[in-house]
């Protein structure tokens, strides 16, 4: 099986601050660093830290071939990356002592995403194949639509919240991915959460999958010591996203993502701070903290 991925790619500057600035105010940054993030590579990366094999579609501009370089290294199929004349995607990205963050974005090439490029891209996806799809490129709707006529299982991340957007795309997931705040929203929106399956993600606590087939099904997280949680529900959902392209139950998956968020926040950074497979069986393993149940 493969893990097709229409998602953004971002260069992030993080920026350790003492606290999250006030409106206003002129902050003194006490560490910078640069790194590869976006809510897209993000996942891509997690997912293939997880073992699956991952073919990440989207867009950079000039000067970031670092970036394809990068996402190599962590073990995603770049074939579908174009390189435009659109800058790349960034985001600024300030982190206080409590590992709180506030983000500012700017999309660059990831809104310049072509049908015609989505199109071309999944021509080489089999049926069971997975989708995964955010808010923060252009072509999501069509790239629902084309995997959903062609038997891909089409996962959803409505974020950043976008009720237009995921108006267009909803018809056509198979799994909703959302936190809390994103779950509330939807809700007060529609004025009910829609029937499809989804995975609530809880921060601290852990996370709930809902589905009309059975009933709720939580998964409480591993303990940790975060330092950065900027991409942990990133983690989450690409580790969430293998498991189950890889043949695991739900609960088993969750389980499994849970540790991998676990470890992913306890280090700075967003992508380049996404475990690997080992790392998460030895967390398991030490932990043996099973899951409430094992049903799909």
């Amino acid at each position: 099986m493969a893990v097709f991925n229409l998602g953004s790619i971002n260069i992030d500057h993080v920026y350790s601050v003492p606290h999250l600035p006030e409106p206003g105010e002129t902050l003194a940054a006490t560490g910078y660093g640069i790194g590869l993030g976006g809510k897209g590579a993000n996942q891509s990366v997690a997912a293939a830290r997880a073992g699956a094999r991952v073919f990440h579609i989207g867009a950079i501009g000039p000067g970031s071939d670092w970036v394809l370089d990068a996402l190599r290294a962590y073990g995603v199929d770049t074939t579908h990356i174009r390189l435009i004349t659109t800058p790349t995607g960034h985001a600024i990205i300030n982190v206080d002592p409590a590992a709180e963050n506030a983000i500012v974005l700017y999309s660059g090439a990831n809104q310049q995403i072509a049908d015609a490029q989505i199109s071309h891209s999944l021509a080489s996806a089999h049926p069971g194949d997975t989708l995964m799809l955010q808010n923060e490129t252009s072509g999501a709707p069509s790239a629902a639509r084309l995997a959903a006529d062609m038997g891909l299982r089409v996962v959803y991340s409505a974020a950043p919240f976008d009720l237009a957007a995921l108006r267009q795309v909803i018809a056509f997931a198979h799994l909703l991915l959302m936190n809390e705040g994103e779950a509330l929203a939807l809700k007060t929106a529609l004025g009910d959460l829609p029937s499809c399956d989804m995975v609530i993600t809880q921060g601290a606590r852990g996370a709930t999958f809902i589905s009309a087939a059975s009933e709720p099904l939580f998964v409480p997280a591993f303990p940790a010591q975060a330092v950065d949680t900027t991409g942990a529900g990133d983690c989450f959902a690409g580790f969430l996203i293998a498991g189950l392209d890889l043949g695991l139950l739900m609960a088993s998956a969750m389980h499994r993502a849970a540790a991998a968020a676990a470890l992913q926040v306890a280090r700075p950074g967003a992508a380049q701070a996404m475990p690997d497979a080992a790392e998460v069986d030895a967390l398991i393993a030490a932990r043996s903290v099973p899951p409430q149940s094992d049903s799909k």
